[in-house]
C-alpha cells in the first residue's frame, strides 16, 4: 500500500513541477520584432534659369537644387562647373558665365546625408552660351559747312548753302534750317535756303543747319550782316501852284537841308509840254535864287536839274545824305 501511495505522490509532484515550468516560461518578456527603417540615397533634382545666355549681356544663371533624405538627415551640397564663376552654397547658387566663349556648359551638384558613399546623389544642368551679335556700325557725322552770301543787302534775298563731306555711308540725311532774322522763303529741307532780307538793314542774319539721320547732332551755321544802305529820299513834290505856296514848300525844304549839314539837295523841274521855251529855265532860276537869297542856303549845297517835259508841271525836292547815290530824274 505504501509503495502505491508513494508512486501516486511522485506523479502528482511531477505534474505540479511541469505546470510551474510552463507558467514560468509564459511569464518571460517576449522579444520585439525588429522593423527595418527605409534607407537609400537622397532624392535630388536640379534646375537652371535661364538655360541660354549671351556672354556680352547679363550672363548670370540661378541654380536651384531640390533634395531630401529618406531618413530626414541634414544634407550637404557640393557644386562643380566646367566654366564660369560659381558663388553661393546650399541648395542655391549663382553661376556667372560673363565673358565665356560660346558653347554648352554644365553645372553638377552632389548631395549626401553624411552616412556613406552609397548614399550620395548627383544631378546636372546644362546652359548654352550663345554668340553675341556683331556691334552696330559706328555712326559718324559728316563735315558740314555753311556758306554765306558774299555781299548781302536788304534789296535782294540772301542764299545760304551747305556743303558736306565724309561721315557714315548709307545714311539719308535730312536738313532743318532756322534763321535769326528774316524768313525762309524757299529751300527748307534741302541743302540751300533763300532768306528774305527786306527791312533788315543793319542787322545780322545767322542761318543754323541741323543735319539729321546720323543719330546725333550734326550742326553747322553761318552769319552775314546786312549793311545799312544810305539812300536819298524825296522830301516833297508839288505841281503848278501859286508862288506863295511854292515859297512855303521851299521854306520847309531849306529847313531840312539845314538840319542835315552833310546832305545835298537835288531839285528836278519837269516842265509842262505846253510851256513856253524858256519857262523851265526861269522857274529853275527862281527856285535857286529864293533858296540862296531868302533862306541862306549856299548854292553849292543843291543842284537844280531840268528834266524831260511832262503833261503838267512837276517839281521834286530830294535830300541826299553824304555817301548816298544821287537820284536821277524819272522818265
Amino acid at each position: 500500500m505504501m509503495t502505491r501511495r508513494s508512486s501516486l505522490f511522485g506523479l502528482a509532484l511531477a505534474v505540479v513541477m511541469a505546470v510551474l515550468v510552463l507558467a514560468s516560461a509564459d511569464a518571460k518578456p517576449k522579444k520585439k520584432k525588429h522593423v527595418e527603417r527605409a534607407s537609400g540615397p537622397p532624392t535630388l533634382t536640379l534646375a537652371a534659369e535661364p538655360t541660354t545666355v549671351r556672354a556680352c549681356d547679363d550672363a548670370r544663371v540661378q541654380l536651384m537644387a531640390r533634395a531630401s533624405s529618406p531618413e530626414g538627415r541634414p544634407l550637404r551640397y557640393k557644386w562643380t562647373t566646367n566654366g564660369g564663376r560659381l558663388s553661393g552654397q546650399g541648395e542655391r547658387a549663382t553661376w556667372d558665365l560673363s565673358g565665356a566663349q560660346p558653347g554648352v556648359y554644365q553645372a553638377v551638384v552632389e548631395v549626401d546625408d553624411g552616412r556613406y558613399l552609397d548614399c550620395v546623389a548627383f544631378s546636372s544642368a546644362s546652359v548654352i552660351v550663345a554668340d553675341c551679335p556683331p556691334p552696330p556700325p559706328q555712326i559718324v557725322c559728316p563735315n558740314v559747312t555753311v556758306s554765306c552770301p558774299d555781299a548781302a543787302s536788304e534789296n535782294a534775298p540772301a542764299t545760304f548753302t551747305a556743303t558736306m563731306s565724309g561721315g557714315s555711308g548709307r545714311v539719308r540725311p535730312t536738313y532743318n534750317w532756322t534763321v535769326s532774322a528774316g524768313r525762309i522763303i524757299s529751300g527748307q529741307g534741302t541743302r540751300s535756303i533763300t532768306v528774305d532780307t527786306a527791312g533788315l538793314a543793319g542787322q545780322t542774319i545767322r542761318a543754323d543747319l541741323e543735319v539729321g539721320g546720323y543719330g546725333m547732332r550734326c550742326p553747322a551755321s553761318c552769319a552775314t550782316s546786312i549793311p545799312v544802305v544810305i539812300k536819298p529820299h524825296k522830301f516833297d513834290e508839288y505841281y503848278d501852284i501859286a508862288r506863295n505856296d511854292e515859297k512855303a514848300r521851299l521854306d520847309n525844304y531849306a529847313i531840312q537841308l539845314q538840319a542835315e549839314p552833310g546832305s545835298h539837295g537835288y531839285i528836278f523841274v519837269y516842265p509842262s509840254s505846253r510851256a513856253p521855251a524858256n519857262e523851265a529855265q526861269a522857274r529853275a532860276r527862281r527856285i535857286s535864287e529864293y533858296l540862296v537869297n531868302s533862306r541862306g542856303i549856299d548854292a553849292s549845297r543843291f543842284t537844280v536839274t531840268i528834266a524831260a517835259a511832262r503833261e503838267d508841271w512837276l517839281f521834286e525836292l530830294w535830300v541826299v545824305p553824304a555817301g548816298a547815290t544821287p537820284p536821277t530824274p524819272s522818265r
